[in-house]
């Protein structure tokens, strides 16, 4: 069923699917709208899973706010800069309150849909959203499928 790593302040948050601005391409299934932990007046989205509709780019570097090495990722199908991946967390970030998930899309990057529960309606939350290696959407499903 649901993730139990999931902090359960972030239970009742919705499921977002998430769009590349620049081209409209679906990017992320499992997106949740976030705070950036070392600046709370930037909003983003972030994901527990790779998502699989985008790349790696460039090197690591770290961050104006706090002491992570992150790495942006582009959309593959446009190849604009859509968000980034924390790829080496830094003490601060991992003991403050946070939702576990290392991948960020930036609000400029990306547009957001609420995902619906399978049969429509009622908007998915992640308490009922199934650990990435479960989640059989689509999208998620072309990358743990394979």
């Amino acid at each position: 069923l649901s993730s139990p790593r999931i902090h359960p302040q972030f239970r009742s948050k919705s499921v977002c699917q998430l769009f590349c601005r620049h081209c409209d391409e679906l990017v992320c299934n499992r997106g949740m709208k976030a705070i950036l932990l070392g600046d709370l007046r930037v909003e983003l989205y972030s994901t527990d899973a790779p998502p699989v509709r985008v790349q790696l780019v460039a090197k690591d570097y770290i961050t104006r706010n706090c002491h992570c090495r992150i790495r942006d990722v582009a959309c593959l199908h446009c190849g604009n800069v859509i968000g980034y991946h924390v790829t080496q967390p830094c003490e601060m970030c991992l003991d403050s309150c946070n939702n576990g998930h290392f991948w960020m899309f930036l609000s400029d990057g990306v547009v957001s849909k609420e995902r619906s529960m399978r049969g429509g309606g009622r908007k998915l939350l992640w308490a009922h959203l199934p650990c990435a290696e479960n989640d059989t959407d689509e999208i998620h499903c072309e990358l743990v499928c394979r």
